[in-house]
């Protein structure tokens, strides 16, 4: 394989910059998630991409109102009291243990808060927030590009070789195994409600690389999905149809990931380069997925 650059595109994954002001470690700031009176029609799970979390924004990161993205949409367009649990850099494996490998997670909520706090894993606040809010009527779920990082570092020593997929696949397998023990976990709680998983996007869908593997990836995210009567919210596909077929489609110039910085040299008009988190109309295309699954599903 000649394609360790584009393929270090393809997964959805933090560029966190964990620094500046730390959070206090106030008791109060920790505070127990059954406190919350009726709050709990819509639990968003999840990675960067569910938190609405922006690339490189400094001061901005010491307080969580500061990012906006899907989960608001869907407080809006679904009338649903929406709970956002997500953190930058969890992984399918971080979610379900406190020991497992992250991509940043646990660094992010040691410097700065979430939406929502809470003291153990991430899972431990769905299943404790389930059993105490019975009206949940929808649980999302966004987590899997963190692990493909995590494999193609691990797998750096084969890259432009071969066997590079031959590595990727058996650590990327695991993505399919966390995302159904997730599932069961969630469903074991007594949840029968929807539950909607989202698939990614590929940040640039000219590039037949690391677009495909972003598809192998989707396929594990997707798989054990039937088996507990989750949906799944193509986000794939939404973007890949927002991104113009002409020219050079990538999701970068198609406004829907966050601006990096100018290319140097400059040209005229501009070129810029993207980070790989969603802009606000990037966002506003998830929810929509979303909440057509969701829809979809009480039919």
């Amino acid at each position: 394989m000649k394609h360790i650059n584009a393929i270090s595109r393809l997964f959805l994954v933090l560029g966190l910059c964990v620094c500046g002001i730390a959070a206090a470690d106030d008791p109060d700031v920790h505070a127990d998630w059954g406190n919350w009176g009726d709050r709990g029609d819509a639990l968003v799970l999840g990675d960067s991409v569910a938190f609405s979390y922006i690339n490189g924004v400094g001061y901005e990161y010491a307080n969580p109102a500061n990012f906006i993205g899907f989960p608001l949409r869907l407080h809006e367009w679904l009338d649903l009291q929406v709970v956002d649990a997500g953190c930058p850099g969890e992984t399918t494996g971080s979610f379900l243990s406190a020991t497992a490998p992250d991509n940043g997670c646990r660094a992010y909520r040691a410097n700065f808060p979430l939406h929502v706090p809470y003291r153990g894993t991430q899972l431990e606040f769905a299943l404790g927030f389930l059993r105490t809010h019975r009206d949940t009527r929808l649980v999302t779920i966004t987590l899997g590009a963190n692990d493909g990082f995590l494999a193609e570092a691990a797998c750096a020593a084969y890259a432009n070789t071969d066997m590079y997929l031959d590595c990727l696949a058996p650590k990327l397998q695991s993505v399919a195994t966390n995302i159904a023990t997730i599932l069961a976990e969630l469903r074991g709680a007594g949840y029968d409600g929807r539950i909607v998983v989202t698939n990614y996007y590929s940040t640039d869908y000219s590039d037949a690389a690391a677009t495909y593997l972003t598809g192998v990836l989707n396929q594990l995210i997707e798989a054990p999905l039937q088996a507990y009567g989750a949906v799944l919210a193509d986000v794939f596909t939404t973007f890949e149809s927002a991104v113009p077929t002409t020219g050079t489609n990538t999701t970068c110039r198609a406004g829907l990931l966050n601006v990096s910085g100018p290319v140097v040299p400059a040209t005229s008009p501009p070129s810029y380069s993207c980070d790989i988190h969603p802009t606000q109309s990037g966002h506003l295309l998830i929810a929509r997925t979303i909440a057509k699954a969701y829809e979809t599903a009480r039919r």
